[in-house]
Parts: C-alpha cells; structure tokens; sequence
C-alpha cells in the first residue's frame, strides 16, 4: 500500500516539474530585451544562426534558464542536507562558509590567474569550499564527541565573514574589485554552454548521490546516538553527506556566484507540502529550488529592463525576513 508520504511526494513533484517547465518558458519568452515569441519558438524547434535573436536565445537564454534549473536545485538540496546532518534549521551552505570559501577561492583565481579555463575555476571552486568547511567543522568537533548545531553555525558565519574579508583584499590588492562584485553579488548571466558541459555533469551527479543518501540524511538528523543504534555507520555517512554539499555548493558557486538563502527557505518551504522525511525534502527541494531560482532570474530581468537587478539582491530581499522569522520560530520553540 503506497503510503501518504509517498502519495505527497509525487503529487509535489508532478506539479512542481509543471512548474519548472512554465518557470523555464517564462525565462526563455521574458527578459530585458524584447524578443518576438514567434522568434524564440523558432529558436527552439527550427533555429536560424543567421538571425541576431535566434541565435540570442540560443547562446544566451537558453544555458541561463539550464543553469538557473542546476544552480537553484544545487543550493537547495546542499541547504537541505546541511540542515538535515546539523540539526539545525538555520543551516545551509552560504551559512557554513561554504559558499564564502568558493567565493574567496574565485578571488585568487581573477587576481592570480585571469586566464584560467572554466574547468580549473571549478576545481579551484571545490578546494575554496572544502576549505571552508574543513575550518568550521574541524574547529566545532575538535574533541568533541557530538557537533553542537549552535556553535557550528556561529563559527560558519565567523569563518564566512573571515574569507569575505580576504577576498575582499585580494580585490583591493589586485584591482579586480569589478569582476569579484560580480560574482559576489550573485547572477547567472554569465552561464555558457561551455560552462555548463563542465559543471552540469558534476551537479547532476550530486543530486543523484543526495537522493541516494536521503535517508542517512534523515537518520543523522535524528542525533548522532540515535542514528548509531539504528546501526548507521555515523562518520562515514556524514562524510559522503559534506562530499555531495561540497560538490553541489562548488559548482553552483563557480557558475553563479555566492547566491545566498536558496538553501535556507527552498527546505523550508517544501516540508510545507511533503512532510519532514527527508527522502521526500531532498528530492523535492531539487524542484523547489529550480523553480524559485527560474522565478527570480525573471524577476531580475524584467523589473527594471533593460538594466538588470542582480538575483543575489532579490534572494536577500526575500531571505532576510525569511531568515529572522526562522530564527524567532525557533527561540520561540526553545523557550
């Protein structure tokens, strides 16, 4: 017998794919430029790379709206895990330092190695966010038997502000102040086919592994004692759990900057609808994170065109509030 839960989930993502594709063709018909919807229909079943237009949603429009699907379903889904194997709420990668490690990382590659291939970023991306990481949880679990979700947050937003602070040297020191607020400020306007041949393959097998680990996830939510008598091998799951965030965080990083807050509300807002197993948030979040990231970018384009508003804008416009009433929920719930 297929159990609610389950019943949940699949009209959850059955409605939410019906809306990534409407989000998506939004994206591909809507921007700061007006395009003809005869011109961009042609574009997708019959293209003309003679045409200025055409070849605009081909080369441009169209990696974006691929991209924004990979890097919203990539924050949401390294949010939701980070949550999960915490225990903490609050938690997602832009709060660990993640995120400000892939950043800092970025910072050395503009300032050292202009030059560099994409792919190199994306390694140099990984190692920035592994970085971060190794810092937070190394300083919160030395001799420590149990991370304390608290502490591992404040140290994240320590260690974040830490490596903000010395990407922001670098671009003092190297003069690339322009190019590091692009990627600090957050946007997909950037993404290439190019780059998503790189990073594409490498989100899509994180999401993938994330599914796979779901229930570990919702496991070691449970506490680390917990899940050790249910006979979960506790360091090795949660390792593989930080490999997959480290991936999903790195490569949406190197293809849209640090974007802040996806990973926050996107698992939040899910558990509305599919309950509180994480074998139903994980892959739900996958849809809720491409449509909110989709909703935005046109949002982005279209407010104020032709100039665009940067989506790392509208994500802390909406997030902060988000944030602080999480926050109050959960003081309320302590008390």
């Amino acid at each position: 017998m297929v159990s609610v839960s389950r019943i949940r989930l699949g009209v959850f993502l059955l409605l939410g794919t019906v809306a990534v594709v409407l989000a998506a063709g939004f994206s591909l018909f809507f921007g700061s430029t007006d395009i003809p919807a005869s011109e961009v229909l042609a574009a997708l079943f019959s293209p003309d790379l003679s045409n200025q237009q055409q070849v605009a949603i081909i080369e441009l429009r169209g990696p974006r709206t691929l991209g924004c699907i990979l890097v919203g379903a990539a924050f949401a889904v390294a949010g939701a895990i980070m949550q999960g194997i915490t225990r903490n709420p609050l938690a997602d990668s832009g709060l660990l330092g993640i995120n400000a490690g892939a950043a800092f990382a970025l910072a050395l590659c503009l300032a050292l190695a202009p030059a560099m291939s994409f792919s190199a970023v994306v390694l140099c991306s990984f190692m920035g966010a592994a970085f971060a990481l190794v810092i937070v949880y190394g300083v919160i679990s030395f001799r420590r038997r149990s991370v304390d979700p608290v502490l591992l947050v404040l140290a994240g937003c320590a260690v974040s502000l830490f490596l903000t602070a010395l990407a922001q040297g670098v671009a003092i020191f190297f003069n690339i102040g322009y190019s590091l607020t692009f990627w600090t400020a957050g946007g997909v306007a950037g993404i290439r086919s190019e780059q998503l041949l790189l990073a594409g393959p490498w989100i899509v097998l994180a999401l993938i592994g994330a599914c796979v680990l779901a229930r570990r996830v919702g496991i070691l939510s449970l506490g680390d004692e917990a899940a050790q008598g249910l006979g979960l091998k506790v360091g090795t799951s949660r390792t593989l759990c930080l490999i997959c965030v480290l991936i999903l965080a790195g490569a949406a990083v190197a293809l849209a900057g640090p974007v802040a807050f996806v990973g926050l509300m996107v698992p939040h807002v899910v558990k509305v609808f599919v309950g509180s197993d994480y074998r139903s948030i994980i892959p739900a979040s996958i849809v809720g994170g491409a449509v909110f990231m989709l909703l935005a970018d046109v949002l982005s384009r279209t407010l104020t065109p032709p100039t665009e508003i940067p989506i790392g804008l509208i994500f802390a416009i909406i997030g902060v509030p988000f944030f602080i009433w999480c926050t109050r929920r959960e003081a309320s719930g302590l008390d």
